[in-house]
């Protein structure tokens, strides 16, 4: 059975081979550090299960010396033929991006039903992570094949991207471990306590609009729905909508994360929000304050739908 390990090992490989070609890049500013910051992190996709805890911590710990002390190298050139190539390819340049959510959907709907031998050809659980890794394999297929460039171009064009960025790219990543971290140190009951000093828990609508806007607001303070989810399922969302409402777990958590993800379009910590900012020089908040219109509208959109359906007209 395929499981989500191997999605983290493909990404391990990748991180690894950006870690080889930034050690073998000479004549570049810090190559070592930049190869030893992205080996640290293929370590962590590749045995990080096998480390465990003091180990990752120790591994964490390496990754902030490195990339908030030591600082990574900037990044190099853009291949001068890169243009040209993109003006012959014209809009046919998109078709491999668009190869990655269709077979992520393809995959979700379908790898689960396949079971050779009646057991199952991938873990049930994460259908929908292993199949955006074979999208995402299909897809630099289908890059290569367009380009005809070298084996060797995605690594160093991932490399580049990477530097371009620096170490704010796996900020996301870090800040969704955030998450766990919380949950043990028992925030979600703290929220539900600091929460029921402002509105009245025994009220469904209210706790269901303190649960929306509580998403969107601990993922612009921590950085990420997915490190925000946890702590508002634990104050809220599985205590009082889910337990003491008898609402939907499933709907509860599916417009929980929509409303986190409102929160997404409006941090300065979000992946979306960095990587536009770092590449094309744009002043800090420029993007958020184009997506901020869409993320509060969105929001009220999100706390009408759990207002209306969560409770299935209880």
């Amino acid at each position: 059975m395929i499981r989500v390990s191997a999605a983290y090992d493909l990404a391990g490989l990748v991180f690894a081979a950006i870690a080889v070609a930034s050690a073998l890049a000479r004549g570049e500013a810090k190559r070592f550090a930049n190869a030893a910051f992205w080996g640290l992190l293929a370590l962590s996709f590749l045995a990080g299960d096998r480390l465990g805890n003091l180990g990752n911590g120790w591994l964490v710990l390496g990754l902030a010396l490195i990339g908030g002390l030591l600082g990574l190298g900037p990044a190099p050139a853009m291949a001068a033929e890169g243009a040209p190539r993109a003006a012959r390819l014209g809009s046919r340049v998109f078709l491999p991006l668009l190869i990655i959510p269709l077979v992520t959907l393809v995959g979700t709907a379908s790898l689960g039903l396949i079971r050779p031998g009646g057991a199952p050809l991938v873990d049930p659980k994460q259908v929908t992570v292993i199949s955006l890794a074979l999208g995402v394999v299909i897809a630099l297929a289908a890059a290569m094949i367009m380009t005809r460039l070298p084996l060797t171009a995605p690594v160093q064009e991932a490399r580049r991207l990477l530097q371009s960025v620096g170490a704010a790219a796996i900020l996301p990543q870090l800040l969704a471990a955030l998450g766990a971290v919380f949950v043990l140190a028992g925030v979600g009951p703290a929220i539900q306590s600091l929460m029921g000093a402002w509105i009245p828990l025994d009220n469904r609508l209210a706790v269901v609009m303190a649960y929306c806007a509580g998403m969107a607001l601990f993922t612009m303070v921590v950085g990420n729905a997915f490190a925000a989810f946890p702590i508002m399922v634990a104050g809220l969302g599985a205590p009082l909508i889910v337990g003491r409402f008898g609402g939907d777990a499933a709907i509860m958590g599916a417009l929980g994360m929509l409303s986190g993800f409102c929160g997404t379009l409006m941090t300065p910590m979000a992946s979306h929000n960095i990587i536009p900012t770092a590449l094309l020089d744009l002043p800090p908040w420029a993007v958020i304050r184009v997506q901020a219109p869409t993320a509060l509208t969105l929001l009220a959109v999100n706390m009408t739908l759990m207002a209306l359906l969560v409770f299935h007209g209880r």
